[in-house]
């Protein structure tokens, strides 16, 4: 048993942050119904993406916009725990899967709805994706650039992990209560607010905020990132490593007001050494390093592997472990079944 067994989600989303917020959820155990359009999610085209956000979880297709569909999903409504929802404010109430049209048959339902920038607001109804949420919300740099097909969806994916600590929190509450609630969960507010507890960068050098924290090139052209803060103990590790001592003992009150030429010195060092050197040579003296991988070299390391952090999702318990990875449902291979009894 899982840690969400019995736990009944109805998903009427598509693309990533509702699929993905699901997908969590899923992994734990909840049993999800994944309700598709006639001719499916357009996602399934993109078989790579739509696979990993889509495992453990049912498929039915229902036409929402006719009296079967609709009567369909209302009664799948009728018993579950959760419904997730991710279209653009107003469109579900249009469809008869609104917030107030399920509470009357499920008080004590958790109905979540994610969109860019939540049900209400002067932004509410302006369409956008990943990069307008995080130019919105101050989570691109002034320097920023257009971003590859492969760079992380930040908003997305945050958004879709916030969804499910409050879908969680919801019907924590809904269980020792009987009353549900309604989540209205904006993609740019979950930036937003992340970015509102970062101070204001009052000026930019080109280093790191302090010395030693920051992304140095090797000289093979690859790059290492060090993570030293506050510490002298790393500070001194880090130095030490480099061949760079004469500033190990350097404090850190001390190494704030010299930012450029320490952080100088270390940018040196580590351009004399190649990426694979520089981690062994800073790992064995207990530096905080890490090497900047690829998405390939990322899914070969072992840390990760032995972790299973693929296969069974980002979440390790002791007494109830996540689900190993699991199928991807067949377009409504799942047609006519019924909630799962519940286990506990």
């Amino acid at each position: 048993m899982a840690l969400l067994d019995g736990l009944r989600v109805l998903d009427l989303t598509m693309w990533r942050p509702g699929p993905y917020a699901t997908q969590l959820l899923a992994q734990l155990g909840a049993d999800v119904i994944k309700v598709e359009p006639p001719g499916g999610e357009p996602m399934r085209m993109f078989r790579s993406h739509f696979d990993v956000l889509n495992r453990h979880k049912r498929s039915m297709v229902l036409d929402l916009k006719s009296e079967d569909g609709l009567a369909r999903c209302l009664e799948l409504a009728g018993g579950a725990e959760v419904f997730v929802e991710g279209f653009r404010p107003g469109v579900a109430d249009r469809l008869g899967v609104g917030y107030g049209a399920l509470r009357e048959r499920n008080p004590a339902l958790v109905y979540c709805s994610i969109s860019g920038y939540g049900a209400e607001g002067p932004l509410s109804d302006v369409p956008g994706h990943d990069i307008n949420y995080r130019a919105y919300a101050a989570a691109l740099p002034p320097d920023a650039v257009s971003p590859e097909a492969d760079e992380l969806p930040v908003a997305d994916m945050a958004a879709a992990t916030m969804a499910a600590f409050a879908i969680s929190a919801g019907c924590l509450k809904a269980r020792a209560t009987g009353a549900g609630d309604r989540i209205d969960l904006g993609m740019a507010d979950v930036l937003a607010h992340w970015v509102g507890t970062v101070p204001e960068a009052t000026r930019r050098s080109g280093a790191g905020p302090v010395p030693g924290y920051g992304v140095y090139p090797t000289k093979d052209g690859q790059k290492i990132t060090l993570g030293v803060v506050s510490e002298d103990r790393l500070w001194g590790a880090t130095c030490r490593a480099l061949g760079i001592g004469e500033h190990a003992d350097v404090p850190f009150a001390e190494r704030l007001g010299r930012i450029g030429e320490l952080d100088g010195a270390v940018t040196a060092a580590v351009a004399k050494l190649t990426r694979a050197e520089a981690v062994e040579l800073l790992t064995a003296a207990g530096a905080p390093v890490a090497p900047v991988l690829s998405h390939a070299e990322m899914l070969g390391l072992d840390h990760f592997g032995q972790r299973a952090v693929q296969e069974e999702g980002p979440v390790r318990t002791t007494v109830h472990p996540p689900l190993p990875e699991g199928p991807v449902a067949g377009l409504d291979e799942h047609r006519g079944q019924i909630w799962r009894s519940r286990t506990a």
